[in-house]
């Protein structure tokens, strides 16, 4: 079997292994598949190189064309993930995990790709809150932006999921617009490898936006600088180690840490023994601590039940553990399959030695399981090992020893606070699962735990059809968690884009803030329309762009003949005497309704035109009342556009509606798309 050289790509070059190169073995038959790693690389030249040329590039695009290009991304490795797939087979995993982690990483490319485009505005600045209005008149505002960092996201991943664990954090890294130094651990560097050669042989990448080490890093965090970040997933110590880079300190050098965790499941107290919910608990505890062989940051490591089912869920579990067959991960029948290492196995028997010291083995023997087509001696193979710890108050281990592998263990609890107390001596968790069907316990688990984890996923008969499962962060929310988990987020949608951009406040005139934000601000300069703005094509109308309306007077009559056709005959329209009882109404007044359906009567242009269609209005606000005899007039603005693709684009327009005496009486934002 011939050896694979696992290269890196620096400054724009493959770079075989060499001097410092480590071999890397199969999880499978324990012999040497790989080589990777070379000391001589220039770190220097790799971060120039992103600074120079792929930040520049990339910062020239706009948000939607970053996400064009990873959805563009996202569909090339889909159509070739097979060969990741093959050579997943030799980290140990199964089929359906190669599903959680190719898969996984091509689905949050398409999330970011999506959320990129209907989120973030096809423009270079991400406008982040509302206006803050300073002085009376609204000539000094203030608003907060976000621009692309001009360094460089060192990325450097846990060896667990060297698809997802890399495509988590450049989805959002290359739609804030940075370029990115990818470092996969070792031990499963030749997938990201075969990854990431794929999206640089797309030509889809801008040069320079995308470079990898396989190896070790050198100096190079000695090289970074105040625009760098570094993201890291891995073990607590060597986040702490790397974060207390005195370099990275002293240059105040974003640092994110995605570390150990200690997470937690609960068995509600009314998830008693035969219910859906026991099943599901179960279920998903096995799913947990058999999928990776119980390699995910996210995999549950304290089972909390009740002191009075603490027995049945061993045996139900016990159960389902009995039925994995352990094995060879490229045979169909297998459903667990290696460790990553047999120096991670190594590790693994030794944590589960210590929790040993605290808790009884109930299932799961390392020195006697079956294994189909592997050799157990050569291969990274342990059974999963179920543990009960009978007093949890007086544990330690259990609740800060993590074996990153398919161990668990179980402990019982008095009532729900007992519990919540259990789950936070994890001291910061990624996730912790509350598997009830009473919200009560739920409330009381949130507000008692939420601060100790990033994510709390509550699941019982009602959500469990649709649920993800505990183990499963989604691109859409937030993934890290306090304490010993890091202190970090990923993801989060565009949460996890902003961490890789400068929030900054800018102050001045609605000019300005409209120059800089490309989204029109009342109070700027209006331009006057050549021609009424919905004759116009989505590429003629200018930012600012605007129509005054002439006036029409509201009657007694169009109110009543209004309320009595749509049915809407409140009091407030139709009883004087009821209406200026009411503390906001001076008398009968007009609907609300009605006020927005005539001032379309007085904007809108009837004859087929570049307007394709009303999409929606956005932040209506009814300010003053109108009553019979006033009369409304509407400013409409071209607020923001937004191309969504070669035929059509959306328009957002600013419409205020004012009275007789100039009084602003409601507002709101109109949206259309129009024809390119």
């Amino acid at each position: 079997m011939s050896i694979l050289d696992v290269a890196s790509f620096a400054a724009g070059q493959w770079i075989a292994p060499g001097a410092g190169a480590r071999n890397i073995s199969s999880a499978i038959t324990g012999e040497v598949i790989a080589t990777a790693g070379n000391d001589a690389l220039n770190v220097q030249a790799m971060l120039d190189h992103a600074r120079s040329k792929g930040g520049p590039a990339l910062r020239a695009l706009t948000f939607h064309d970053r996400a064009r290009m990873l959805k563009a991304l996202a569909l090339h490795l889909n159509a070739n993930k097979q060969a990741l797939y093959d050579l997943s087979f030799n980290t140990g995993a199964t089929q359906s995990d190669h599903a959680f982690d190719v898969d996984g990483g091509i689905g949050t490319m398409f999330v970011y790709a999506s959320k990129g485009r209907k989120e973030m505005p096809d423009g270079q600045v991400y406008l982040d809150g509302e206006i803050e209005q300073f002085g009376r008149e609204g000539a000094f505002l203030g608003q907060h932006i976000c621009t692309p960092l001009q360094g460089v996201a060192v990325h450097i991943n846990a060896f667990n999921f060297p698809v997802w664990g890399m495509l988590e954090k450049l989805a959002p890294t290359l739609l804030a617009g940075v370029p990115a130094i990818v470092k996969p651990a070792t031990a499963s560097c030749y997938v990201t490898e075969a990854c990431v050669r794929m999206m640089l042989d797309s030509g889809i990448l801008p040069e320079g936006a995308l470079q990898l080490v396989t190896g070790g890093l050198g100096d190079m965090l000695d090289h970074l600088m105040c625009q760098d970040v570094v993201a890291f997933t891995g073990s607590a110590d060597t986040a702490l180690k790397l974060k207390s880079n005195p370099h990275i300190l002293s240059n105040a050098v974003r640092f994110t840490a995605e570390a150990d965790s200690l997470n937690a499941s609960i068995l509600g107290p009314d998830a008693e023994p035969g219910t859906p919910e026991f099943d599901l608990f179960v279920k998903e505890v096995h799913r947990e601590m058999t999928t990776k062989a119980g390699q995910k940051c996210t995999a549950i490591r304290r089972i909390i039940a009740p002191e009075t089912s603490v027995q049945a869920v061993i045996e139900a579990l016990s159960a389902r553990l009995a039925k994995t067959q352990i094995g060879d991960p490229r045979l169909e029948t297998t459903r667990m399959g290696a460790l990553v290492s047999n120096a991670q196995k190594r590790d693994v028997l030794e944590k589960a030695a210590q929790i040993g010291r605290e808790a009884e083995r109930v299932f799961g023997d390392p020195d006697a399981f079956e294994i189909d087509g592997a050799d157990a001696e050569k291969g990274a193979f342990v059974p999963p090992m179920l543990f009960h710890c009978i007093d949890p108050d007086t544990a330690t281990r259990v609740h800060d020893t993590e074996a990153f592998g398919p161990v668990s263990t179980i402990m019982g609890y008095r009532d729900l606070d007992h519990a919540i107390t259990l789950a936070n001596r994890g001291q910061g968790s990624l996730v912790a699962s509350v598997i009830t069907n009473d919200p009560d316990v739920a409330r009381q688990v949130a507000l008692g735990a939420g601060a100790f984890h990033g994510r709390l996923y509550f699941n019982n008969r009602v959500s469990m059809k649709e649920s993800t499962g505990h183990g499963a962060p989604m691109p859409h929310m937030v993934h890290g968690g306090p304490g010993r988990a890091g202190g970090g987020e990923e993801m989060g949608g565009i949460r996890g884009v902003k961490h890789y951009m400068q929030r900054t406040a800018i102050q001045g005139s609605p000019d300005i803030l409209t120059a800089i934000g490309g989204t029109w601000v009342p109070g700027a300069t209006e331009v006057k329309a050549p021609a009424h703005p919905f004759t116009r094509r989505f590429n003629e109308l200018d930012i600012g762009e605007t129509l005054h309306t002439e006036s029409r007077e509201i009657t007694l009559d169009d109110i009543e003949l209004f309320a009595n056709f749509t049915g809407d005959t409140f009091y407030a329209h139709m009883d004087d005497a009821a209406a200026k009882r009411n503390p906001f109404f001076p008398g009968r007044v007009a609907h609300g309704y009605l006020l927005l359906s005539f001032a379309a009567g007085l904007f809108v242009e009837p004859n087929e035109g570049p307007v394709l269609a009303n999409t929606g209005l956005d932040g209506l606000r009814f300010m003053k009342p109108v009553s019979a005899g006033d009369s409304i007039k509407v400013r409409l603005t071209v607020k923001k556009k937004t191309k969504r693709n070669d035929e059509y684009g959306e328009v957002r327009w600013h419409v205020t509606l004012t009275n007789q005496d100039d009084e602003q009486v409601a507002e709101y934002e109109l949206l259309t798309m129009n024809a390119i």
